[in-house]
Protein backbone atom coordinates (compact mmCIF):
# COMPACT_ATOMS: atom_id res chain seq x y z
CA UNK A 1 0.00 0.00 0.00
CA UNK A 2 1.34 3.42 -1.23
CA UNK A 3 1.89 5.95 1.75
CA UNK A 4 -1.30 8.13 0.85
CA UNK A 5 -2.99 4.94 1.23
CA UNK A 6 -1.96 4.32 4.87
CA UNK A 7 -2.11 7.88 5.90
CA UNK A 8 -5.95 7.52 4.51
CA UNK A 9 -6.42 4.74 6.69
CA UNK A 10 -5.02 6.43 9.58
CA UNK A 11 -7.26 9.30 9.35
CA UNK A 12 -10.57 6.71 8.84
CA UNK A 13 -9.35 4.64 12.21
CA UNK A 14 -8.39 8.16 13.97
CA UNK A 15 -12.11 9.84 12.80
CA UNK A 16 -14.22 6.64 13.85
CA UNK A 17 -12.56 6.52 17.40
CA UNK A 18 -13.69 10.16 17.83
CA UNK A 19 -16.96 9.67 16.83
CA UNK A 20 -17.59 6.59 18.77
CA UNK A 21 -16.54 8.58 21.64
CA UNK A 22 -18.21 11.41 21.06
CA UNK A 23 -15.14 13.58 21.22
CA UNK A 24 -12.02 13.46 23.13
CA UNK A 25 -10.67 15.31 26.06
CA UNK A 26 -7.44 15.90 26.92
CA UNK A 27 -5.16 18.22 29.03
CA UNK A 28 -3.32 20.91 27.55
CA UNK A 29 -1.45 22.47 30.51
CA UNK A 30 -0.94 21.72 33.96
CA UNK A 31 0.30 24.67 36.29
CA UNK A 32 0.51 23.83 40.17
CA UNK A 33 2.29 26.26 43.00
CA UNK A 34 2.57 25.42 46.64
CA UNK A 35 2.71 27.93 49.05
CA UNK A 36 2.94 26.86 52.92
CA UNK A 37 0.36 24.45 53.16
CA UNK A 38 -1.37 25.37 50.23
CA UNK A 39 -0.95 23.91 46.83
CA UNK A 40 -2.91 25.63 43.73
CA UNK A 41 -3.37 23.86 40.51
CA UNK A 42 -4.31 25.16 36.88
CA UNK A 43 -5.51 23.09 34.45
CA UNK A 44 -6.47 23.79 30.58
CA UNK A 45 -8.29 21.60 29.11
CA UNK A 46 -9.11 20.80 25.11
CA UNK A 47 -11.90 19.20 23.73
CA UNK A 48 -11.85 17.32 20.21
CA UNK A 49 -15.45 17.72 19.05
CA UNK A 50 -16.94 14.50 17.13
CA UNK A 51 -17.12 17.07 13.72
CA UNK A 52 -13.45 16.62 13.20
CA UNK A 53 -13.82 12.73 13.25
CA UNK A 54 -16.14 13.65 10.52
CA UNK A 55 -13.71 15.31 8.58
CA UNK A 56 -10.71 12.69 9.31
CA UNK A 57 -13.24 10.22 7.71
CA UNK A 58 -13.88 12.03 4.68
CA UNK A 59 -10.00 13.17 4.41
CA UNK A 60 -9.68 9.60 4.56
CA UNK A 61 -11.36 8.20 2.29
CA UNK A 62 -10.64 10.74 -0.18
CA UNK A 63 -6.74 9.87 0.43
CA UNK A 64 -7.50 5.99 -0.02
CA UNK A 65 -9.14 7.22 -3.16
CA UNK A 66 -6.34 8.41 -4.40
CA UNK A 67 -3.70 6.58 -3.46
CA UNK A 68 -5.90 3.34 -5.67
CA UNK A 69 -6.21 5.66 -8.68
CA UNK A 70 -2.60 5.95 -8.63
CA UNK A 71 -2.05 2.35 -8.37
Amino acid sequence: MRPLGIIGVILIIAGVVVLEMRGISYTKDRDSVKIGGIELAKEDRGFVPPVAGIIAVVAGIVLVAAARKKA
